[in-house]
Protein backbone atom coordinates (compact mmCIF):
# COMPACT_ATOMS: atom_id res chain seq x y z
CA UNK A 1 0.00 0.00 0.00
CA UNK A 2 1.54 3.31 -1.10
CA UNK A 3 1.86 5.88 1.32
CA UNK A 4 3.04 8.81 -0.34
CA UNK A 5 0.52 10.09 -2.81
CA UNK A 6 1.39 13.03 -5.34
CA UNK A 7 0.04 15.06 -7.90
CA UNK A 8 2.09 12.64 -10.72
CA UNK A 9 0.23 9.48 -9.38
CA UNK A 10 -2.44 8.23 -11.76
CA UNK A 11 -5.70 6.92 -10.05
CA UNK A 12 -8.78 4.74 -11.46
CA UNK A 13 -11.93 3.59 -10.07
CA UNK A 14 -11.88 0.54 -8.29
CA UNK A 15 -14.05 -2.01 -9.45
CA UNK A 16 -17.81 -3.29 -7.76
CA UNK A 17 -18.87 0.33 -6.70
CA UNK A 18 -22.17 1.40 -7.63
CA UNK A 19 -22.64 5.27 -7.24
CA UNK A 20 -25.71 7.52 -7.67
CA UNK A 21 -26.79 11.32 -7.75
CA UNK A 22 -28.67 12.17 -4.59
CA UNK A 23 -30.00 15.79 -4.18
CA UNK A 24 -26.47 17.19 -5.76
CA UNK A 25 -24.15 14.87 -3.86
CA UNK A 26 -22.70 11.50 -5.12
CA UNK A 27 -23.20 9.39 -3.10
CA UNK A 28 -21.73 5.38 -3.34
CA UNK A 29 -22.20 2.17 -2.17
CA UNK A 30 -19.34 -0.03 -1.83
CA UNK A 31 -20.38 -3.83 -3.07
CA UNK A 32 -17.04 -5.78 -1.19
CA UNK A 33 -17.67 -3.82 2.03
CA UNK A 34 -21.15 -2.69 1.87
CA UNK A 35 -20.19 0.34 3.21
CA UNK A 36 -21.96 4.13 2.13
CA UNK A 37 -20.11 7.12 1.16
CA UNK A 38 -21.65 10.31 0.43
CA UNK A 39 -18.69 11.52 -1.73
CA UNK A 40 -20.35 15.12 -1.99
CA UNK A 41 -20.58 17.70 -4.73
CA UNK A 42 -16.88 17.81 -5.61
CA UNK A 43 -15.69 14.60 -4.36
CA UNK A 44 -18.41 12.90 -6.66
CA UNK A 45 -16.92 15.29 -9.39
CA UNK A 46 -13.51 13.57 -8.72
CA UNK A 47 -14.97 10.52 -8.61
CA UNK A 48 -16.47 10.88 -12.49
CA UNK A 49 -12.75 11.78 -13.31
CA UNK A 50 -11.29 9.33 -12.13
CA UNK A 51 -13.76 6.61 -14.20
CA UNK A 52 -10.74 6.41 -16.24
CA UNK A 53 -7.21 6.49 -15.61
CA UNK A 54 -6.29 10.36 -14.80
CA UNK A 55 -3.10 11.61 -12.85
CA UNK A 56 -4.04 13.97 -9.82
CA UNK A 57 -2.79 16.63 -11.56
CA UNK A 58 -5.28 16.70 -14.14
CA UNK A 59 -8.16 16.23 -11.90
CA UNK A 60 -6.92 18.97 -10.37
CA UNK A 61 -6.53 20.96 -13.60
CA UNK A 62 -10.09 20.88 -14.32
CA UNK A 63 -11.32 21.73 -10.64
CA UNK A 64 -9.39 24.43 -10.57
CA UNK A 65 -11.06 25.84 -14.02
CA UNK A 66 -14.85 24.33 -12.49
CA UNK A 67 -14.35 26.00 -9.17
CA UNK A 68 -12.80 29.40 -7.58
CA UNK A 69 -9.94 27.61 -5.72
CA UNK A 70 -6.37 28.45 -5.67
CA UNK A 71 -4.15 25.37 -7.29
CA UNK A 72 -2.35 24.46 -3.97
CA UNK A 73 -5.22 24.69 -1.82
CA UNK A 74 -6.61 22.28 -4.37
CA UNK A 75 -4.21 19.72 -4.61
CA UNK A 76 -4.07 19.37 -0.76
CA UNK A 77 -7.28 18.26 -0.63
CA UNK A 78 -7.27 16.41 -3.63
CA UNK A 79 -4.65 14.56 -2.76
CA UNK A 80 -6.29 14.17 0.97
CA UNK A 81 -9.48 12.89 -0.48
CA UNK A 82 -7.64 10.22 -2.89
CA UNK A 83 -6.00 9.08 0.14
CA UNK A 84 -9.29 7.96 2.11
CA UNK A 85 -10.76 6.95 -1.22
CA UNK A 86 -7.33 4.67 -1.69
CA UNK A 87 -7.36 3.64 2.15
CA UNK A 88 -10.62 2.50 2.12
CA UNK A 89 -10.02 0.20 -1.12
CA UNK A 90 -11.98 2.37 -3.57
CA UNK A 91 -9.29 3.74 -5.93
CA UNK A 92 -6.50 1.90 -7.47
CA UNK A 93 -3.27 4.25 -7.52
CA UNK A 94 -0.31 4.08 -9.60
CA UNK A 95 2.60 5.42 -9.94
CA UNK A 96 3.19 7.70 -13.40
CA UNK A 97 6.16 6.22 -14.94
CA UNK A 98 8.73 8.29 -16.34
CA UNK A 99 9.80 7.90 -20.05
Amino acid sequence: MKNNISVHDTILQSSGNLASDMDGDKVMMSIESGKYYNLGKVGGRIWELAASPATISQIVDVLVSEYDIERELCERQVISFVAALYKEGLIQLEAEVSA
